[in-house]
């Protein structure tokens, strides 16, 4: 069947062509029809005007000036609405990373309680260096012992009635000076997210300013807190990622194997199906069934984490999840929490493919469920893969559909392993910046979102910004785009301008690094720190800038507001939900750089919200003197 222009527009990547063709002629419905069926969208929706927050409405405020009400029943203006909206966004995002931190420290703990189901802490020094910045003694205790005390601490940080949260304390002292001076340090991050419903309950909080900053304030929690805990105990638990070669996109699915697919966000399933499939038990019955193999390939963030610290290929980013069932050949798809389409239910009646979610947390209609227990970890993995390799033998040879495509990547550059790349210190990089061989680096993150062209923004964004001597820092759905263009291979130092493309060349990296899932984001943030105390200067003074090209999901919202308040400018290339309010929207485009130092801009463009932070970062370079 030949491709429409249709197809052509939803995504630059052949293998999602090919796929999408097959899901047209086989009639399967994707989020891209069910997006188009949804046009034109709520104008209300769009604007953040509408709202339900009380059973006297739903209200929504008029966007023109001479028709339709101004106040919602309770008196609400479209500035209050629209902040109180956007808050619970910010509040829904953080809670979901943070809650991820917290399934974290409960496996820390049953791990050193020596409950773990087949867990152990992988890396001790990272175990001993953050203890130390808790305080907690090391010196001649077992690395269960201080385990315990770290899990306990960490813990501490989700419900504490008071701040400050510790690894808030990694970011410069002018930061937290200024978020001390503004009332936005964080408490503990319950406190602050809970706080948000609170104030958005009808008859509380109606300032719209007041309201934004205990937005900023949560976002804060979220960033440095939850998601900086997320990132720093799977790093304990599964080792911190070092460079390490993989594949990405729909090609890593084998013929000849079982293909498992992990997808969501959280690694402590998705260790032990890694664990479970290289089980000499498993792999007998996968030959007994005709299969040459059990190949484990990931989705989304559960597939950054498996990619970046045993080279698990990926099979694609949000977009492409069903996809992956579409090529007929996906045993199981087996599935955590966060960015999983309820629809893959229904698609998967089509095919022989197993939906089998496992979080009490998230179940799916279609799906079976089967529960998994930090506790009986490895037992439950192995009852969940052998499930996909008996079912193997219902594949239906004839109606596989494989697409070629497959690129090599680099991936795995954690804080750790970018420090040893550079031998040691950050000095080198420093020298790179000031020299103007490098003339910042830029943080490109996010989902995928049918209103854009899939992968466009993204690649184009990092391909402009790398031409013009950005290094890139990416994690989540950006890094696989860029992983499937080949933009993570030293190779693509060719793309990159003369003095990024020298600096890659001698240090045998990417021009575009890989530091993992959304929630690593937080190894972004540690890093600028990292590059502000050696400067003496606060993290809005770096020429550093952040971009989500295509973002779509609450959680994105929290990071690009954790973001900002941490003082670097971030584009956007989607349009949130704030353009109802002059107020909100003047605050974050241009009031918020007197507050916090940093604002958002939005530019779908993607060349064109390169060039917005090339300026950016070419302006502080200039007040830096550079």
């Amino acid at each position: 069947m030949a491709t429409s222009d249709k197809i052509l527009k939803r995504s630059i990547d052949p293998s999602v062509h090919q796929m999408l063709v097959r899901a047209e002629g086989l009639g399967l419905e994707t989020a891209w029809d069910r997006y188009e069926a949804m046009l034109p969208e709520c104008g209300f929706g769009e604007l953040g005007v509408c709202c339900r927050n009380c059973n006297m409405g739903p209200c929504r405020i008029s966007p023109f000036e001479d028709a339709g009400p101004k106040q919602g029943v309770c008196g609400a203006s479209a500035d209050i609405i629209v902040a109180r909206n956007l808050i619970r966004m910010i509040a829904a995002g953080a809670a979901a990373h943070s809650d991820h931190g917290r399934d974290l420290a409960h496996t820390l703990l049953l791990t050193a309680e020596g409950k773990g189901g087949g867990y152990e802490i992988r890396d001790e020094q990272k175990l001993r260096t953050l203890a130390a910045e808790y305080n907690i003694a090391t010196e001649g205790r077992g690395k269960e012992e201080i385990a315990l005390d770290l899990a306990r601490a960490v813990y501490a940080e989700f419900g504490k009635q008071e701040g400050p949260i510790q690894f808030s304390r990694r970011a410069p002292q002018k930061r937290v000076g200024l978020w001390q001076k503004l009332g936005i340090d964080p408490r503990g991050v319950d406190r602050e997210i809970v706080e948000i419903m609170h104030r958005t309950h009808i008859g509380v909080d109606n300032d719209p300013v007041n309201l934004i900053l205990q937005g900023l304030r949560a976002s804060i929690a979220d960033g440095w807190g939850g998601s900086m805990i997320a990132t720093e105990i799977s790093d304990v638990l599964f080792g911190t990622p070092k460079p390490i070669r993989s594949l990405a996109n729909l090609g890593v699915l084998k013929a000849d194997e079982v293909n498992i697919v992990v997808h969501g966000h959280e690694p402590t399933l998705s260790e032990m199906i890694v664990a479970a499939c290289r089980d000499a038990e498993m792999l007998g019955l996968a030959a007994k069934l005709g299969a040459q193999g059990i190949n484990v390939v990931g989705l989304c963030c559960t597939g950054n984490e498996v990619l970046m610290r045993h080279g698990i290929p990926m099979v694609g980013n949000f977009l492409q999840q069903e996809l992956a069932v579409i090529t007929g050949a996906v045993e199981a798809i087996i599935v955590d929490v966060q960015c999983i389409m309820p629809a893959l239910g229904n698609l998967i009646g089509c095919f022989h493919t197993r939906f089998i979610s496992t979080s009490p947390k998230a179940k799916f209609p279609g799906a079976t469920h089967i529960e998994f227990h930090e506790e009986q970890a490895y037992a439950i993995a192995k009852e969940i893969v052998r499930i996909a390799v008996e079912n193997y033998r219902w594949r239906k040879p004839g109606q596989v559909v494989i697409p070629n495509d497959k690129v090599e990547c680099l991936v795995g550059f954690s804080t750790e392993a970018i420090l040893e790349a550079l031998g040691g210190s950050l000095e080198p990089l420093l020298e790179q910046i000031k020299s103007g061989a490098i003339k910042g680096i830029a943080g490109v993150v996010g989902c995928n979102n049918p209103k854009v062209q899939h992968d466009f923004g993204h690649v184009n964004l990092v391909r402009e910004l790398i031409k013009n001597n950005v290094l890139v820092v990416t994690t989540g759905c950006n890094a696989i785009a860029c992983a499937k263009v080949g933009l993570m291979l030293p190779e693509a130092a060719a793309q990159a301008g003369d003095g990024l493309k020298a600096v890659c060349q001698s240090l045998g990296i990417p021009p575009v690094l890989h530091m993992g899932s959304c929630v690593d984001i937080s190894r972004i943030l540690t890093v600028c720190a990292a590059v502000a105390n050696a400067l003496g200067v606060d993290i809005s003074d770096l020429p550093v800038a952040g971009a989500a090209p295509e973002w779509m999901s609450e959680k994105a919202v929290s990071i690009g507001s954790y973001v900002v308040s941490s003082g670097i400018y971030t584009v956007l290339g989607t349009v949130p939900p704030v353009l109802g309010s002059t107020v909100v929207t003047e605050l974050l485009t241009t009031g918020a750089k007197d507050v916090v130092g940093a604002t958002f801009a939005v530019e779908p463009d993607p060349v064109k919200a390169a060039q917005l932070m090339i300026g950016h970062i070419e302006d502080k370079r200039t007040a830096l003197g550079l």
